[in-house]
């Protein structure tokens, strides 16, 4: 941490809330920042600001006090952070909040989002020609609402440039421990993760959080049904040549019509399937996971096991040992 006249340089963070906000989304970084003065009397100054300074209600219906009206922010903070949580709409359709969080980035040293913070973030253009991320539920609306902001659907946060932006919830806590770990170094860094009681550095990546969500760009018809039957059974044969057969069509039309109604190969698709049906019997079965494999389609246990880190980041073993009911 840089010093003025030998003392601890304090560093300005200014967190943008608005009503909706994820509770965990700002008490994250908060903690973060707190803990670092208490190990290493790093110096910081957080502030929660707001359009009008007023108070915000959290998605919870906790009330969170706000200490600054983002009008009257005139010098910009080192260090501006955009929450999350279910009022993201609404924040990035606000005119005077997307226009302040773009003037006090333009001055800030760095810029963050945690969550679907990353809305409005692109809403301000800051996103535009960079890579980001958001909570992994929503990627699929940021990518297709921002098209010049390419999105990392499976990072647990993105740094490009200046700019950095994190999955959902309580990924904002690894991203403020990676900033912290700039300004203090890796063992200050570190003591706070262990006082908090989180990795830190996260294994994986999101992906292995979210669910596979049903493909809903297909309308009725032949090819409708055959992805909803690879999703019910991806056990049997669904080599392209299996499937092309089942649409009477040739193995070269059929490819590349799936690929340009789905958006994935059929390997892919067929990959996907069978990890999703992998996970939630890693979850919820006892089976061990030779049987699961060859239940899910695999030839082998290690052709799922690359599959796996291939769509989750982890083992399937890793997996299990994480999310097992028990």
């Amino acid at each position: 941490m840089a010093t003025v006249s030998g003392k601890v340089e304090t560093r300005d963070v200014l967190i943008v809330v608005y009503d909706g906000v994820q509770l965990l989304d700002v008490a994250g970084p908060l903690d973060v920042f707190d803990r670092a003065g208490r190990e290493a009397d790093a110096g910081y100054r957080v502030r929660l600001a707001s359009v009008g300074g007023w108070d915000v209600a959290t998605s919870a219906g906790a009330a969170l006090g706000v200490s600054a009206d983002l009008a009257r922010v005139r010098k910009p903070p080192d260090t501006l952070v955009v929450a999350g949580g279910h009022g993201y709409a609404a924040a990035a359709g606000d005119p005077d909040l997307v226009r302040h969080v773009r003037r006090l980035s333009a001055g800030a040293r760095r810029t963050g989002s945690v969550c679907t913070g990353a809305f409005v973030l692109a809403e301000a253009g800051l996103l535009d020609g960079r890579r980001a991320t958001t909570h992994w539920a929503y990627c699929t609306e940021l990518a297709a609402g921002y098209p010049a902001v390419s999105v990392e659907p499976d990072a647990i946060f993105v740094r490009d440039g200046t700019v950095v932006t994190s999955a959902g919830v309580t990924a904002g806590i690894d991203l403020t421990l990676s900033l912290l770990e700039d300004d203090c170094g890796p063992e200050v860094a570190r003591a706070v993760a262990k006082f908090l009681v989180v990795f830190m550095k996260r294994p994986g990546g999101q992906s292995q959080f979210g669910s596979r969500a049903r493909n809903e760009t297909l309308r009725g018809g032949a090819l409708r049904d055959l992805v909803d039957a690879i999703d019910g059974d991806p056990s049997g044969d669904l080599s392209v040549p299996a499937l092309a057969a089942r649409l009477g069509m040739s193995r070269r039309h059929f490819s590349r019509l799936f690929t340009q109604e789905v958006g994935v190969s059929p390997g892919a698709y067929v990959e996907r399937a069978r990890v999703a049906v992998a996970r939630s019997l890693l979850e919820g079965s006892a089976d061990g996971v030779d049987a699961i494999a060859a239940r899910c389609g695999f030839n082998t246990v290690e052709t799922m096991r690359r599959a796996f880190v291939r769509e989750t980041g982890v083992s399937p073993a890793a997996y299990r040992d994480r999310f097992r009911r028990d």
